[in-house]
């Protein structure tokens, strides 16, 4: 299978799919060649096995910062200090689908990640989503059930969180998308940094685009019948896999959006095709949604499965292990990128903010004077 292929690149059970020759290409495509009984073993390994997921975790006692006692929040932070931040929305996905459905979905991966670093015994650290309403493309506006939040107030919002997560020791943030924001939160990460200039490994991922492979459709070797867009049949799988109780399958419909130009342009949600476009990259050639879909649906939500989102969890899982055991291997608990390598500042000026919070010596960071802009926070 690996014959004439360049160097670096591994084939697949389908030649169309290629995968890096690397640890993490060689994870994905052992995934995208899994049958069901390996899936299933690997969902166990999170407490995510078919018909045993625990419901979201927003109030369990120790499950995220906000739900654990000071004492617990440190010891486990000294263990890990990689945080994982869940971004979601308030977004009509159809009569079938709950509101907070993109919020849900990125809880309860995080959620599996944490029950597998916690039996590992370096638990990671999630944090409650700053917002349940997210930042929106224009094509949203004007649909019931979605309620839009002007980009400015999320991003601010999400820049002044982090600072206070910094502050506290979790100078590893990774923010974990499921809405079609991501444009927004990567100006997050760069204003961030820019108006800080602080040392720690600061990422955002559209979580479904970085295992894109277990979202292919049937004629590249996947499960799916049709492409990721929205509410349709990947969201609606997961849906029914990870909440079935908040979802009314006999509501499910199937639906096209209206589009004015060939295919061809513009990929679809996971980019499967490599098109010239995202999805996101522009605005004008095809209906918007409120006239367009005014199901909520963009796709065929009656065709889902609970089994078909076995695949694209069983790989975020995976990755996201793999990501904070790799974060972990070089910047252990409590250490940091070198400062006079990744900012503008001195590590001598540096050295008591980065000291643990509230031990002698140690400065907030909101002290710390900015480099070229006002020290008015």
């Amino acid at each position: 299978m690996t014959n004439n292929l360049p160097a670096g690149w591994l084939s697949s059970s389908n030649p169309t799919v290629l995968f890096e020759d690397n640890h993490i290409g060689r994870m994905k495509r052992e995934i995208f060649e899994a049958d069901e009984a390996q899936l299933d073993a690997i969902l166990a390994e999170y407490g995510m096995a078919p018909g045993e997921v625990p419901p979201v975790e927003w109030s369990k006692p120790g499950s995220y910062i906000q739900m654990m006692t000071r004492r617990q929040l440190i010891e486990e932070r000294r263990k890990n200090d990689i945080i994982l931040i869940p971004i979601g929305c308030t977004e009509n996905h159809g009569l079938h689908l709950p509101s907070a459905t993109d919020t849900l979905f990125v809880s309860q991966i995080i959620e599996g990640v944490r029950r597998y670093t916690a039996k590992k015994g370096y638990p990671v650290a999630l944090t409650l989503p700053p917002l349940n309403y997210g930042a929106h493309p224009y094509h949203h506006y004007g649909m019931p059930g979605t309620a839009p939040v002007r980009e400015d107030i999320v991003r601010e919002t999400l820049i002044d969180m982090m600072l206070g997560l910094w502050n506290d020791g979790f100078r590893k943030q990774i923010l974990i998308n499921n809405h079609g924001h991501l444009w927004m939160l990567e100006s997050v990460i760069k204003q961030f940094q820019k108006r800080y200039q602080l040392p720690g490994i600061f990422r955002v991922m559209d979580w479904h685009r970085a295992v894109r492979e277990s979202f292919y459709t049937n004629d590249r070797g996947g499960d799916y019948g049709s492409n990721f867009v929205h509410a349709e049949e990947a969201e609606t799988s997961l849906a029914l896999y990870l909440f079935p109780d908040m979802v009314e399958m006999d509501l499910a419909v199937n639906t096209k959006g209206k589009g004015y130009l060939p295919d061809g342009h513009f990929d679809t949600s996971v980019d499967p095709y490599h098109r010239p476009s995202k999805w996101s990259e522009g605005e004008g050639h095809f209906g918007i949604e409120l006239f367009a879909t005014p199901e909520g649906v963009v796709g065929n939500a009656a065709d889902a499965e609970a089994w078909k989102a076995k695949r694209p969890l069983a790989a975020i899982l995976r990755y996201l292990t793999i990501l904070i055991d790799d974060i972990r291997a070089v910047f252990p608990p409590g250490t940091v990128p070198p400062v006079e390598e990744v900012t503008l500042r001195t590590a001598e000026e540096m050295e008591p903010y980065l000291r643990e919070p509230q031990s002698e010596g140690w400065k907030p960071v909101y002290a710390l004077p900015r480099i070229g802009q006002s020290n008015i926070y």
